[in-house]
């Protein structure tokens, strides 16, 4: 499956051809593949500005002007395309327009992800709001038991709303049905308030930041251990001067290029999901977030194959 690069397919990309997720080949026949590409354009769990159902579209397209290159993605030494079979798989049917039913969209992803998990092929998920992350853990968790959950956000999303399941408490709810454990998680990155927890290590922006990134990496990997883990990255970690473009921004965070950083720094862990969100390119005039979240996407599919070790 994997293409054989010419210098005519660069001189046309990326503006020309169809827009797949750094090209990859579009398809649903998960025959020989690593990891899946799977799109979830969903914003019916915001609490403010709405817009990230355009997310999955806007990261396709900027990845075809950062995966674009042959020899692989700027600073990994994998050359990704080259030793794994990654394919598109498209986006789940029929979720954005399930208004007033967002239950929908947790059976679509439940189902249709833990078919792909069930076939042995890892899943990178582009959202959308952070409420995919929900049924993308109870998918996981379904396959490779209790997870460990590596949280990089400006909020910690576990505030208890009772039975409601929204952006802001589907890691509460994920931690209650047991698809992640608390006790082997870590959240990086937190700069709103909440003091309930629910057993997750929190690393907040100032540590983060008023520290070498080498300990917070650190902390990470003695957190997490050996366990199964699934990473999740919301975009509005980032300072908003790096990615505005996202429903809940909050200043003071880290840069992309200590983002991307620390990131590096998780190779070698087993990291068996992920998913990167909140890219709502509407509120984004420059169009930077795109680009930036197609950066940290392929950042993500390196950590999702056995190679980044």
């Amino acid at each position: 499956m994997s293409d054989e690069f010419d210098l005519t397919a660069l001189a046309s990309a990326p503006f020309a051809g169809p827009i797949t997720f750094a090209r990859r080949l579009q398809t649903r026949d998960l025959t020989d593949v690593d990891v899946a590409v799977v799109g979830i354009p969903f914003d019916l769990g915001t609490s403010y500005r709405s817009g990230a159902r355009f997310g999955p579209r806007a990261i396709r397209e900027q990845s075809l002007y950062v995966g674009e290159y042959p020899w692989g993605h700027w600073p990994w030494e994998l050359n990704l395309f080259e030793e794994y079979q990654v394919i598109d798989w498209g986006d789940l049917p029929m979720t954005v327009f399930w208004a007033g039913y967002p239950e929908k969209m947790v059976e679509d992803v439940r189902r249709e992800v833990g078919a792909i998990l069930g076939c042995g092929v890892r899943v990178l998920g582009l959202g959308g709001d952070h409420m995919v992350s929900y049924p993308l853990l109870a998918a996981t968790a379904a396959t490779y038991g209790s997870l460990s959950l590596v949280h990089l956000d400006a909020h910690s999303d576990t505030w208890d709303m009772g039975d409601a399941v929204n952006h802001g408490t589907m890691f509460r709810h994920a931690a209650l049905e047991g698809f992640v454990d608390p006790a082997r998680s870590i959240q990086v990155g937190m700069r709103t308030p909440n003091p309930d927890t629910c057993g997750f290590r929190i690393v907040d922006a100032d540590v983060l930041l008023d520290r070498p990134l080498e300990d917070t990496i650190a902390e990470v990997r003695e957190r997490v251990g050996d366990n199964p883990v699934y990473l999740t990255f919301d975009i509005d970690f980032l300072d908003p001067s790096c990615a505005p473009g996202t429903g809940t921004p909050v200043v003071g965070g880290p840069s992309a290029r200590q983002a991307r950083k620390l990131l590096r720094g998780f190779a070698g862990l087993d990291v068996v999901g992920a998913d990167i969100v909140e890219v709502a390119p509407g509120l984004d005039p420059t169009g930077v977030t795109a680009v930036t979240g197609a950066t940290i996407a392929l950042d993500l599919l390196h950590l999702l194959v056995p190679a980044a070790g």
